[in-house]
């Protein structure tokens, strides 16, 4: 192989990279908490499009316990998003981890 043949595939791998990077901002993730008391959906992304909090769970002496409820729903979301970028950036590369991709 020589070294525009290498660079060719290089070009196309980076097209292929850009592109699942670019469709990841069109995917959505849900993290949960609570049996579903607490929902936040987000893109692959990380960008959250929507927080859902049941009506039952909302007691105003106990603020805390709801703040504690939307961090841990919000930390679900991101490990999701994060596991949905790698799997995809995976499938494109093959497995071979590129610094700054995930």
């Amino acid at each position: 192989m020589n070294q525009r043949d290498m660079m060719r595939q290089a070009q196309q791998l980076q097209a292929r990279i850009a592109k699942v990077q670019e469709d990841l901002g069109n995917e959505e993730v849900e993290g949960s908490v609570g049996g579903g008391a607490v929902t936040i959906t987000m893109t692959g992304h990380l960008k959250v499009t929507k927080v859902h909090i049941s009506p039952d769970i909302i007691d105003p002496s106990d603020v805390e316990m709801l703040e504690e409820l939307v961090n841990s729903a919000v930390n679900d979301a991101v490990e999701k998003a994060q596991a949905l970028a790698q799997q995809r950036l995976s499938a494109v590369t093959g497995g071979l981890r590129i610094p700054g991709l995930m």
